[in-house]
């Protein structure tokens, strides 16, 4: 071996020593300069192309406005928060991707982001590995608890099992369910099944198309043989509009064919078109017509940052809380650093736009007051019921007989 190839050999060993010292500094001490200088740099990453952009955009737009709201209150730790803005661009790896970016090269303190529960899935391992957090502000269907993970949208006992108990109360015996291929909808659907059959209700019918369809004749003809007194709706991002646009053309109304959907909120009806699904229920947490003094300023500064004509929307409340309940659980704890995070934030209640928000220090979901409405011809939503106080998380279903064996 000649001395040329020794030495090469020898730099390369270097090199790798190198990277497995410094790979290992980063998990001894995964918090070590994330608030150095006189910001704190935090991640927002959510789809800003691709079939979820319809959706994921706006909540974004509304992160960064909570983001300039905590640097005018004084920021966090005395510092501003920087935020670096990542594209999951719709794709699962994607985002598994850009989260160990966020971490690993711009040594963010947090990132809020995601949607589907399938960017949530990729994103997982990659926050539970590096021990850092992600604040993730979407409704998904339970059956998870992650010590890195703060859920600020709504676990299935506070959208899902609230929507079965109003269909349940109002009469409706049979369901057809129509949903998008991935993890959200699937399991949300079983969870339906398993409550229907403890409840006198019956599933007739369950379909799935991938993300981004835009072909549903066939579902909607199949609706229209079934027949069912309501459909159960998880399709999310832009199918919403293909699927809403085709059954309308069909001649099912509001009256003949009445849904109720988990994923379209008042950005989704805007681009559907309100005529296309008005009078069609929805189940959330929040609507832009909630009422309050603190919605009515969260509308106004919403407006005034991005336009008079936008709409806000549950998905876009709830990562805007995020952004409020992390700032004041670092306050707290007097620290970016995880743990003295985590251990701050269990029990932190805040009055946000929703209303009272309190963080469950056992499972990091947080208490939501449920609320079904109907989409109005302009295309607000009117809330018809809700459920008097906010409920506290139970991702398992724990306290629910009919839920045993689905976890």
């Amino acid at each position: 071996m000649s001395l040329h190839q020794r030495a090469r050999i020898l730099l390369s060993l270097l090199m790798v020593s190198s990277v497995v010292v410094s790979m290992s500094a980063c998990v001894d001490d995964p918090d070590s300069g994330r608030a150095d200088g006189d910001t704190i740099k935090v991640g927002v990453l959510h789809s800003l192309s691709g079939t979820m952009a319809i959706s994921e955009v706006t909540v974004r737009d509304s992160e960064l406005l909570a983001i300039e709201q905590v640097n005018a209150a004084g920021g966090v730790l005395g510092k501003k928060l920087e935020p670096v803005v990542e594209d999951g661009a719709s794709d699962w790896p994607t985002f598994a991707e850009k989260a160990q970016k966020l971490i690993s090269e711009d040594r963010v303190a947090t990132t809020f982001g995601g949607w589907t529960s399938a960017s949530r899935k990729a994103m997982l391992p990659v926050f539970e590995r590096n021990k850092q957090l992600l604040w993730y502000p979407v409704q998904y269907e339970g059956l998870e608890s992650s010590p890195y993970i703060f859920y600020t949208g709504a676990t299935t006992n506070q959208q899902i099992v609230p929507a079965l108990d109003y269909l349940k109360e109002k009469g409706k015996k049979t369901i057809f369910l129509v949903g998008s291929d991935y993890v959200f909808p699937r399991t949300a659907n079983k969870i339906i099944k398993a409550y229907a059959g403890a409840n006198g209700m019956r599933v007739i019918g369950e379909e799935y198309t991938p993300l981004g369809n835009t072909e549903y004749s066939t579902i909607v003809n199949k609706l229209g043989q079934a027949k069912p007194d309501i459909v159960f709706n998880t399709l999310n991002g832009d199918s919403n509009v293909a699927f809403f646009k085709q059954l309308r053309s069909a001649g099912f109304t509001a009256d003949t064919m009445p849904t109720v959907s988990v994923s379209v909120a008042e950005e989704e009806v805007a681009g559907i078109g309100p005529a296309n699904v008005a009078g069609h229920l929805v189940a959330w947490n929040y609507y832009q017509t909630t009422p309050g003094a603190t919605n009515d300023a969260f509308v106004t500064a919403y407006r005034a940052k991005y336009g008079a004509d936008k709409v806000t929307s549950d998905p876009m409340e709830a990562g805007y809380n995020a952004v409020k309940l992390w700032a004041a659980a670092a306050n707290k704890a007097g620290s970016v650093e995880v743990d003295a995070v985590k251990k701050a934030a269990a029990g932190i209640s805040l009055d946000l736009p929703e209303g009272k928000v309190t963080i469950d220090g056992e499972n990091q979901h947080v208490y939501k007051t449920a609320r079904i409405g109907v989409i109005q011809p302009d295309g607000q939503i009117k809330e018809v019921w809700n459920s008097g106080q906010p409920i506290k998380p139970d991702p398992y279903l724990k306290s629910y007989p009919w839920a045993a064996g689905l976890a």
